[in-house]
This record gives structure tokens, C-alpha cells and sequence, in this order.
């Protein structure tokens, strides 16, 4: 008969869990006491089923598999020996300590992981950094909440959903049975500025009021719908005029003053954007004066150096004047992308095509940017009375 270690485990007489016998698919068992898993930060993650049943997790993350094996090693010995006790973390870490391994071990964008630094850092640790998770009582949190007030209404929101988010992890490791964040709607925030897409004239005003440099980017931005640090990370070669083709690969982010390079903000940002037709001699013009560099040329530079990417602040040096000029000075840059938006919905594009064109992952995302454009209604109400009109 076949021994069973104090967890109920079948075991050999070498302390190896045995492998099963049936004739099923054995594929990613476990060997050994407890598991390993490597998390997408390349972290790695142990956990073993105890002799109370449970799963119980380490305490933090480790560098190494064998760091990893280390810990289950010690927790079997014990179990072994009749040492081992009951415990389903480790009580005494504080919410900054497990704040920043859960921040660790999480594949972010350099920008988002800087950003949720600063949420800490600013906002959540000087509150509840030197508590324990168990600590942590809705009513905490609610007079927390009320005590950042309502003038920032997206920063607050922001920073209740990162503490939520930590917290439901810290449930599901057995740090806390319960998520005290239970505010119904904080972690939402509505939109404080309110999208007025540009007129067809509006728009030809802008571009006609902005440096001619940046006239292309412009057009590009809001024809195209494609985000500032994918504008200003395009390149020669991103460009196929031949099929009238944008073929989106990079964006570039600034995180504390450095520009860095990685992939769009979502994997649906990587993406082939077709061209509007009547944009490719103006786009044919900008790469024959313009570019330099060759192949990996960028197509908007900085103005003093071709070879570095351009700075939002450089771009609000012209663009604010422009946007006055054309009689929208409520207009912001990203507002060029919402008109894209709108632009294409307005030809009949299903919200599929509206979400690959614009890079978006989920229909919620792409509907942020349906806006009604001025005198569309009139047109659907037309449209309406011909279908009656067919039928008599």
C-alpha cells in the first residue's frame, strides 16, 4: 500500500508524490510537495495544500524557482516533524510591503507602473503603508475617501481602484477573507471635460493655423485616430504609401523625463491603419522634405534634433495658439482622436471596425469616442422616412 504524507498526498518512499496511474493526461503535474508558478513578471509564486486542507500561499513572491522549492522544502520539514501550524500568510506584512511586491509582479507599462508608484507613494501609504492588510476596515477606507474630496475627481478614482486591486489579491492570497473597499462607484469617474469633435472646417482651420512641420502629424492624429505616442514614435518605415498603410508597431511614453520606447498601450494597439486617400500626397510630400535617418527616420522629431521624439510641451507651443486660432481654444490634442472616431463612425463602421482601427481591446473602450456628430441625427431621421418611401 502506498504512504500518504500528513497533507493526504500519495508519496514514495523517497517523500516524491507519485505520479497517477490512470491513463489520463498528465501534462503540467506536480512533482514533489507543493507547487512553483512563474508569474508574467517573471517572479515566481509558491503554494502547498496543508494537512487542514487549505492552500496556503508564501508570504511574497521569490527571484528564484530555487528560492521558490526553498520555502515548500521548510514547510514540508515541517509537516513531517509535527511541527507545522496552521497559518494562512504571513500576518505580520504591512500593506507597503505587499503594496510593492504586488506592484512587482505585475507585467505594466513603464508608464502605469510609474503611475501607480506615484498613487502609493502620494496617496495610499501615508494612510495605510504602515498597517496590515487585516487592519484595513471599510470604515478606513470610506473616511480615506472622503477626505481626498471631489476636486480630483479621476485621481480619486484612480487610487480607490489600485487599493481595491491590491486588496481583492491580498483575498485571494489568505491575507484578509474580505476586501474592506466597498464604496459603490468610486472606482469610476465621470468625465469632468466634455467632447466637442471638430467640424470638417474647424479642423481644416487648425491645420492651416499650426506650423507647416506639424501640419501632417495633425491630420494624421485626427483622420487616423492614432495616439500621441504613436504618432511621435512612427518611422520611414512604418509607412507603405504604395497600399496607403500606417503600420503600427511602437509608442513612446515619458516616464520621470525619459522617453521610452515599448509596444502600443493595449495588443490590439498593434495595428495597419488605412490611410484616407485624399492624405497621401500631403503624406508623400512630408517624407520627401522632412525625414532623415533612412529607414528608421522619425517621421515628427524634435524640432532641434531629428533624431530625439517630440515632447508634448513642444507640441502645446504651437498647438494652443492654433486651437485659439481656429476658434476652439477648449480643444486638447487627444480631442483629435475622438474626432477620428466619430469621422469614421459616421461612414456606417461597425463597432468592430471602429475598435481595430482605433486599437481598442473592448467594445467599452471604443464607445468612450462614439459622439454624436452635429446634424447626424437630421441624416438617420432622413434616412428613416426613405425606407417608407421604398415600400409605397
Amino acid at each position: 500500500m502506498p504512504d500518504r504524507d500528513i497533507g493526504g498526498n500519495l508519496v514514495t518512499l523517497t517523500g516524491r508524490r507519485r505520479a497517477p496511474t490512470s491513463g489520463g493526461n498528465t501534462k503540467g503535474r506536480k512533482e514533489g510537495f507543493g507547487s512553483v508558478r512563474v508569474l508574467p513578471s517573471g517572479r515566481v509564486q509558491a503554494r502547498y495544500t496543508g494537512p487542514d486542507g487549505l492552500t496556503h500561499h508564501a508570504p511574497t513572491t521569490f527571484q528564484t524557482k530555487g528560492d521558490a522549492r526553498a520555502w515548500l522544502a521548510l514547510h514540508h520539514a515541517e509537516i513531517i516533524s509535527g511541527k507545522w501550524k496552521p497559518r494562512t500568510a504571513d500576518s505580520s506584512v504591512t500593506f507597503g510591503r505587499y503594496a510593492a511586491t504586488w506592484i512587482a509582479d505585475r507585467p505594466l507599462k513603464p508608464r502605469t507602473r510609474y503611475h501607480y508608484q506615484q498613487l502609493l507613494d502620494q496617496r495610499l501609504l501615508p494612510r495605510f503603508g504602515s498597517l496590515r492588510p487585516a487592519q484595513i476596515t471599510p470604515d478606513m477606507v470610506r473616511a480615506w475617501h472622503a477626505d481626498m474630496g471631489d476636486s480630483t475627481p479621476t485621481l480619486r478614482a484612480h487610487c480607490y481602484g489600485l487599493l481595491r486591486s491590491i486588496l481583492a489579491t491580498a483575498v485571494h492570497d489568505e491575507l484578509i477573507s474580505a476586501n474592506p473597499c466597498h464604496i459603490r462607484g468610486a472606482g469610476n469617474s465621470k468625465r469632468v471635460h466634455k467632447v466637442t469633435t471638430l467640424t470638417l472646417g474647424e479642423l481644416a482651420a487648425l491645420v492651416d493655423a499650426m506650423p507647416q512641420r506639424y501640419q501632417p502629424m495633425t491630420l494624421l492624429a485626427a483622420w487616423c485616430g492614432l495616439r500621441f505616442g504613436e504618432l511621435t514614435e512612427l518611422r520611414r518605415k512604418d509607412v507603405d504609401l504604395t497600399n496607403g498603410v500606417i503600420r503600427v508597431r511602437r509608442a513612446v511614453t515619458r516616464v520621470a523625463g525619459e522617453f521610452v520606447v515599448g509596444t502600443p498601450k493595449s495588443d490590439a494597439g498593434v495595428r495597419d491603419v488605412a490611410v484616407p486617400p485624399h492624405l497621401v500626397p500631403m503624406l508623400r510630400e512630408h517624407l520627401s522634405k522632412n525625414i532623415t535617418g533612412g529607414r528608421d527616420g522619425l517621421l515628427f522629431p524634435a524640432a532641434g534634433d531629428p533624431t530625439k521624439h517630440l515632447a508634448p510641451a513642444s507640441l502645446y507651443r504651437v498647438f494652443y495658439p492654433a486651437r485659439r486660432a481656429a476658434g476652439r481654444p477648449d480643444l486638447r490634442w487627444h480631442d483629435l482622436r475622438h474626432t477620428g472616431a466619430v469621422l469614421a463612425a459616421s461612414t456606417g463602421a461597425s463597432l468592430a471596425e471602429l475598435m481595430a482601427r482605433l486599437g481598442h481591446s473592448t467594445p467599452q473602450a471604443a464607445l468612450r469616442y462614439q459622439h454624436a456628430s452635429k446634424g447626424r441625427d437630421q441624416e438617420i431621421a432622413a434616412l428613416l422616412s426613405k425606407l417608407v418611401e421604398a415600400k409605397q
